[in-house]
């Protein structure tokens, strides 16, 4: 929501800050994140599962929650879960696109815009993957010709 309001061009701290954000509620649109809420809600009150599914239907129409997942959250409400958002999960942590990294790939990038994702990828020593979302998301560039260079031009670039 914020993205959209301000664009695209925010500096690469304030939109790693804001992605850290969103990305608290672990992958969870603002829709399901809605949906939650009223679900925690309902659970509350006292209704059923199928009471609760039938007035999403019709407050969200095809947007609404799939059946298994309305159960599933009316379960951990009733069993006395608080938490409308997704709890952490075990497993490894991201460790590639990071700060250090991103100022890497940018002063690569600076000084040779023809190499290919590949060898960005092997002089940082990172998947190739994630030198591609680095470029894409956090540098806010594109390809143009085998050259990486900025999404939205200047009035001069033009």
């Amino acid at each position: 929501m914020l993205l959209l309001i301000y664009g695209s061009r925010f500096l690469s701290g304030i939109y790693y800050c804001l992605r850290v954000f969103w990305c608290a509620a672990a992958r969870m649109t603002e829709l399901e994140l809605e949906q939650r809420m009223n679900i925690k809600f309902l659970v509350k009150l006292g209704k059923s599962g199928n009471e609760i599914r039938a007035m999403l239907v019709q407050v969200y129409g095809d947007d609404a929650m799939k059946k298994t997942a309305v159960y599933k959250q009316v379960r951990h409400f009733s069993e006395g879960r608080e938490s409308v958002t997704d709890e952490e999960r075990s497993g490894r942590p991201a460790t590639s696109r990071t700060v250090e990294n991103i100022a890497k790939i940018r002063q690569i990038v600076r000084e040779n815009r023809r190499l290919t994702v590949r060898c960005k990828a092997e002089q940082v020593n990172i998947d190739r993957e994630t030198v591609r979302k680095i470029l894409t998301e956090d540098l806010d560039m594109r390809k143009v010709c085998a050259k990486m260079v900025r999404k939205e031009f200047t009035k001069e670039q033009k």
